[in-house]
Parts: C-alpha cells; sequence; structure tokens
C-alpha cells in the first residue's frame, strides 16, 4: 500500500507546486476531511474516487484496504491541515499501516502561520495539542511555567475554556493569540487579549492559539510546601502528611520514572498537589471518602497552581475505578495509602488488581499512644497474604511528632 499525503492550508484555492499537481492530475483515489473535499474539490480529475475521513477511523481504514486491494488502484492521495507529520494524520497512517510507503508533502502548520502573522519567532514555543486529547501536558506546561505556549484546540478545548482554566490556577500573567482560519483569506482573523477578556469571547473553527508573558510571575514553587500553607479539615492538624515525610513519601513511590499516581484517603490533597508540582508529567488520581474533601482539595489545588488531579469522592471499595486510559492502558504504577479506616487488606487487594507490573505501594505508619490499629501489622499480614514483596522500611521521627514508618511493597 502506499500513500501519498499532501498538506493544505485553509485557502479556499490552494496552490501546489507542478510535481504535487501532476501527482493530483494522474490520482485515481482520494481522501481528506469534508472541508478539505470542498478546497480540492475543483482541482480533481473526474469520475475519481472519494474516501471521507469521519470517525470511527476503523471503517475509513477498511475502505482503504478495499481500495488497495486493485493493484491500479494502489496508490491513495490523502489531503491533510498543514504539516501531515505534525500531530496530523501521516502519523495515523504510519501508526495503522507499518508497512505502507508514505510520502509527505507538507505546507506550513497552523501554528507556523498564526506565528508568522504575529511576527514572533518559534523555536523555543512548547507545542501542546488539546485536540480530542485531556488536559495533561498543557498542565505540565503551565506547571513548569512555559514561556511561550502553542496550542492546537478542539470543540471542548477552547480559548474561552483554555482561559478559564488557566485563571481558575492562577496563571493570569498570559496573553493569548488566536487565530482563526488561518490561510483563508476571506476569513482568517487573528485576535490578542490578555486571558480576562478570552473567557467572553467565542471563536470560529478551526483555531488555534499561542500564549506568551510578557512579564512572568516568578515561580512560588519550592521543594516542600509549608504545612500551614494548605486548608486543612476542620483545621485538624493532624490530618495532614506533615512534609519532611511527605518529601520522603515522593521518594518512596519513586516518581520520576511513574506515570500513574493514586493517592487513596486524599484528604487535604497534600501529597497529590506536592507529586504533581514536583513531577508534572503525572496522571493523578486522588480518592477521598469524605464529601467536603472536593472542595478542600480544589482549593489548595488552585492556591498552589496545581491543574490536573482527578478527585474522585466515595468509599474506594464500592466505588467503580477511573476509566483505564493513558500509558500502561491507565494502570497506576505508585500507590500512595493515606487512610485506609481498618480496611487496609481489602484495599491492597483491590489496588493490585489494576497495578501496573512494575507499581508499588506506599504507605506510612504511626507508632502513638492514640493510634489503637496497628497499621503496620496489617500492612505485613496484607502483604504476605497477597505475595507482595516488601521493602525495608524506612523510619523518621522529626521534632515532637511521633515515630513515623514508611512502608513500601512491590508486585
Amino acid at each position: 500500500m502506499r500513500f501519498i499525503v499532501i498538506g493544505i492550508t485553509d485557502h479556499p484555492k490552494p496552490w501546489f507546486p507542478p510535481e504535487v499537481m501532476e501527482i493530483i492530475k494522474q490520482g485515481k483515489v482520494f481522501s481528506g476531511g469534508k472541508r478539505h473535499h470542498e478546497i480540492v474539490a475543483p482541482l480533481l480529475p473526474k469520475e475519481v474516487e472519494w474516501i471521507d475521513i469521519t470517525v470511527p477511523l476503523d471503517t475509513v481504514f477498511k475502505k482503504y484496504q478495499l481500495s488497495s486491494l486493485n493493484s491500479h488502484l494502489s496508490t491513495l492521495i490523502v489531503f491533510a491541515s498543514g504539516d501531515p507529520l505534525f500531530f496530523g494524520f501521516a502519523n495515523t497512517l504510519k501508526r495503522e499501516f507499518p508497512g505502507a510507503e508514505i510520502i509527505v508533502y507538507p505546507t506550513f502548520n497552523s501554528l507556523q502561520l498564526l506565528a508568522h502573522r504575529l511576527v514572533i519567532p518559534y523555536h523555543d514555543m512548547r507545542i501542546v495539542s488539546l485536540t480530542g486529547r485531556p488536559w495533561q501536558e498543557f498542565d505540565k506546561a503551565l506547571i513548569e511555567r512555559v514561556g511561550k505556549i502553542g496550542v492546537l484546540t478542539d470543540k471542548e478545548h477552547t480559548p474561552a475554556a483554555i482561559a478559564q482554566r488557566m485563571l481558575d490556577y492562577c496563571y493570569e500573567d498570559y496573553i493569548m493569540c488566536v487565530g482563526e482560519h488561518l490561510g483563508n483569506p476571506q476569513k482568517e482573523k487573528v485576535t490578542t487579549l490578555p486571558l480576562t477578556d478570552v473567557v467572553r469571547q467565542s471563536f470560529e473553527q478551526p483555531n488555534c492559539l499561542i500564549l506568551y508573558t510578557l512579564h512572568a510571575k516568578p515561580s512560588t514553587k519550592t521543594f516542600g510546601i509549608p504545612d500551614a500553607a494548605f486548608t486543612l479539615l476542620d483545621g485538624r492538624e493532624k490530618m495532614i502528611t506533615k512534609m519532611p515525610v511527605r518529601l520522603l513519601t515522593l521518594q518512596a513511590l519513586d516518581l520520576p520514572k511513574r506515570h500513574i499516581l493514586w493517592d487513596i484517603g486524599a484528604c487535604t490533597g497534600s501529597v497529590s498537589i506536592e507529586a504533581k508540582l514536583q513531577f508534572p508529567h503525572l496522571q493523578v488520581e486522588a480518592f477521598e471518602i469524605r464529601p467536603e474533601c472536593e472542595t478542600i482539595i480544589q482549593e489548595n489545588a488552585r492556591r498552589f497552581g496545581t491543574p490536573g488531579i482527578n478527585i474522585h469522592i466515595g468509599d474506594f471499595l464500592t466505588s467503580p475505578l477511573p476509566q483505564q486510559k493513558g500509558v500502561g492502558n491507565g494502570s497506576p504504577d505508585a500507590v500512595f495509602i493515606g487512610g485506609h479506616g481498618g480496611r487496609l487488606k481489602e484495599i491492597m487487594a483491590k489496588v493490585q488488581t489494576i497495578l501496573a507490573p512494575d507499581g508499588v505501594i506506599v504507605m506510612n505508619s504511626v507508632i502513638a499512644p492514640k493510634v489503637t490499629t496497628d497499621s503496620h501489622q496489617l500492612w505485613d499480614e496484607a502483604c504476605a497474604a497477597l505475595g507482595l514483596r516488601q521493602d525495608p522500611p524506612v523510619r523518621i521521627q522529626f521534632n515532637d511528632n511521633h515515630p513515623i514508618t514508611i512502608l513500601r511493597c512491590r508486585r
């Protein structure tokens, strides 16, 4: 199978070099989106086959395979937006047809066109695609305080929705430039606004945007958030993993090489927030049984500029698990148990059913006169019953606080 993928802009009268025009002239089977078809229809030969690119894509791929069965029609000419290798359809073809020959004739992608219109360099721009994708990479760019971000949007991740998310998490020091219908001389429009104005605006599709800071606020990120900075549950200082223990817990979770963190018994969200700030690549799922903790976690996350913490309120043992998406089909490879209510074995058994093969589970055991439940013993019993391998524990005591043992096990 052979694909020739031709990039086009939104211009209603596209121009192609002679080599590409000859390819189009000789073509028999063409494909692309409906908008692409409208643009290139006047250039196509008569009596050709056109395969619309629509969802589900499996149907499109089956049509490609049927067309390729005819030896005379083995070449499919596909029109795609901009540079087909820039978050584009050529990447999809490479994945679905690994043995196919693919030839690409690109044009400028939409973010290049927008940078050209704004006359700003883009070699130092972080590119994030939100087209059919979650917020995770965008959140990562914000937490890392990237000074220039190019964003590909969709109907859900609109400029207004993006601006609102940034304002919610105190990233208001950015300017947003939105490009609509780039390449179309009749419809093209470029708008530059502060985020507070963008949230009240609507923009036509297709659009993309560039975010940049003129005078970026200095980062307030520290290695270890002071405990007093968090909003607490009913003001109870005991209901938070203390900062020194929190940082050692993150070390035990081995987060630099992890992808998905589950924080079970999140309470104030201190572990989730600290983890996301220090390791913004993480997908973080925070579980908490108390409904009042949802607003506390949200308040703390916004205070520290930490978007992307997914909160699940309810009993962990009876609630459905989050949809398995992302790296490793969404299986957690790092799990912190911050609270178990005496049901540690049951919680660990449920975690074990979905834990990634190289995943770890970490829990902190407190030794105190008023603590009647021996969580260390419960941990040992659960690990033995479930066949989990324990690592050597780490014991810590600071100031006048009770001793804490950091426990870790793995499959």
